[in-house]
Formats: structure tokens, C-alpha cells, sequence
């Protein structure tokens, strides 16, 4: 049975609420202040671009895509003054495996398994335009099998968000003007990715009149026909490359980490940790079906 774009999509919402503790979880913030970062915006920027090194902030603007340089240019270079990338990254991985296991996600079979075949999956890809990917590759492997299978879904993570920045910019999509665009969607509420992502209102109506210019909203910022089908092939564009993502997987081991990363995902949104609504516009609406449905 041929693999179809959908197949990534729900691979995602299984793989993005395990990483995600890492920006949700209690327990991470205080890792991460422990260290000396100030407020949330130092420790996010400092854990997330830690596998990049020192670079500078314009560099994390980029990669990064949709957040104001401004919010980023607080945040760096500063915090490698305050504590550097080395235990940023140790701070992150610690915190986020001690996060997964208070979500009741400790080292057993179906982890290891798990985590297993999201490892086989993650280091076979290529790193070609990925750089956040490529970043975090380069790390060493976690020992431990709960921090194993977060780093994975980390890599996994990554590697889509890279390919959606990519399809984005091929589109003429700039990063602040996405999240207008992902808002008009229905796909997170407006008020939560304005405050999220630092937009006052003259800021939001500048990237909206942008986006109506090129007929994709109209001018109450809802979208058009045209802009309903633009935001689709972004959807469609994105999920096509991310099935590259189980490229080294078999079917039948395709569907074996379905049966086992689904009840470790609903363990994660069953902690409450993971708010429903996210940037990342996470779906939730068939974690209750473990299978991905290639076997024959």
C-alpha cells in the first residue's frame, strides 16, 4: 500500500506533544532558570538554538523563521553570557525526560521500542536544507531510554519544521507574515499566536494587508478562496516532504511504532502539560486510533 501525505500529518501529532514538554512542562523552566536564563523567552531561545552553538541572532531568526528579530535579539547573545550551550543542552534533555516520566512515560518496552525505530528513523535522513535538523543530529545520543526517544522526536521534530520553513519561503510566505496566514486558518487562535509570537495590532494589520494584496485574505482577514487553497498546498506541500521522515522504516515497522508511540502521546495530553492550543496547531483528534493503516 502507497503512503500518503496524511500519514505524516498524523505522524506528527503523535511525535510533537513529546517533544513539546520541553517548552511546556514546568519542571523545564525551572531547569532552565536554574541555569541563570531570565524569564521564558532567554531559556527558549537559549535550549532550542543550544545544537546551533554561538551563533548569532540573526542566524536563529532565520532558521527559527517566525519569530521577531526583536524577541530573539533580547534573548541572544546575551543568555551564552548567563550559561552556555553545553548545559543548555544537558538542562533541556534532563528536564524534558523527567517531564515525559512525570506524564507516567518511563523506560519499558514499548519506549524502547519506540524509541527504537524513531532513532532508526531520525538518523537516516538526509541533512540537505535542514539545519536545525542537522544541528541536533550532531549531538550525542542520550543513554537513557525516555531521554532517547524525546531526542528523537526531537530530531523528527525539526527535520518538518526545516521542510515547512523551506516550502514557505518557496512560496513567498515570510515568517511573520505565516502566522497571520496560519491564524486566518483557524489553526491557532489570533489572540495566542499575537501574544506568542509579539505583535501589536498596527503589526498584525501591516502583514494581513500584505497578505489581502496578494488576494489571500480579504479585508476583514478571513480567508479567500484563493487563500483557502494556497494554505492547503502549504499543509499538502509540507506533510509530501515530511514522509521522508519513515523513508527507513518498513510498513510493518511503520505500524509497529504507531502501536507503540500513540499510548505514550495520549500519556502526554492525558497529563495536561501540553496546552490544546499551541503555535504548532497540534490535531488530537484520532489519538485514540493507534494503528497508521499500511498493513496489508
Amino acid at each position: 500500500m502507497s503512503r500518503r501525505p496524511e500519514l505524516a500529518r498524523r505522524f506528527f501529532d503523535r511525535i510533537e506533544p513529546v517533544h513539546a514538554v520541553t517548552y511546556f512542562a514546568p519542571n523545564v523552566r525551572a531547569a532552565l532558570d536554574d541555569l541563570g536564563y531570565r524569564g521564558f523567552w532567554m531559556g527558549y531561545f537559549a535550549a532550542r538554538s543550544a545544537p546551533l552553538g554561538r551563533v548569532p541572532a540573526e542566524v536563529v531568526t532565520a532558521i527559527f523563521y517566525n519569530f521577531a528579530p526583536e524577541r530573539v535579539a533580547k534573548a541572544l547573545p546575551a543568555a551564552w553570557e548567563v550559561a552556555l550551550p553545553a548545559a543548555a543542552l544537558r538542562a533541556r534533555e534532563q528536564s524534558a525526560a523527567a517531564a515525559l516520566a512525570g506524564c507516567g512515560v518511563t523506560d519499558s518496552e514499548d519506549v524502547r521500542t519506540a524509541g527504537a525505530l524513531l532513532a532508526k528513523a531520525a538518523r537516516a535522513l538526509p541533512v540537505d536544507g535542514r539545519p536545525l535538523y542537522a544541528a541536533n543530529r550532531s549531538l550525542d545520543w542520550p543513554q537513557d531510554p525516555v531521554a532517547a526517544l524525546w531526542h528523537a522526536t526531537t530530531l523528527l521534530r525539526e527535520h518538518r519544521g526545516d521542510g515547512h520553513v523551506a516550502v514557505l519561503a518557496a512560496a513567498g510566505v515570510s515568517g511573520r507574515e505565516c502566522n497571520v496566514l496560519h491564524a486566518a486558518a483557524g489553526r491557532v487562535p489570533r489572540e495566542m499566536i499575537m501574544r506568542s509570537r509579539d505583535y501589536d495590532e498596527s503589526q498584525w494589520q501591516f502583514h494581513t494587508d500584505r497578505l489581502a494584496r496578494r488576494g489571500l485574505l480579504d479585508p476583514a482577514g478571513e480567508l479567500t478562496e484563493a487563500g483557502r487553497t494556497f494554505k492547503q498546498e502549504i499543509e499538502d506541500a509540507t506533510d509530501a516532504l515530511g514522509l521522508s521522515a519513515l523513508d527507513a522504516l518498513s510498513d510493518d515497522e511503520v505500524e509497529t511504532l504507531f502501536r507503540t508511540l500513540t499510548p505514550i502521546t495520549r500519556a502526554v495530553v492525558a497529563a495536561g502539560i501540553v496546552p490544546a492550543a499551541t503555535p504548532m496547531g497540534l490535531s488530537r483528534d484520532d489519538l485514540d486510533d493507534a494503528s497508521a493503516h499500511l498493513s496489508s
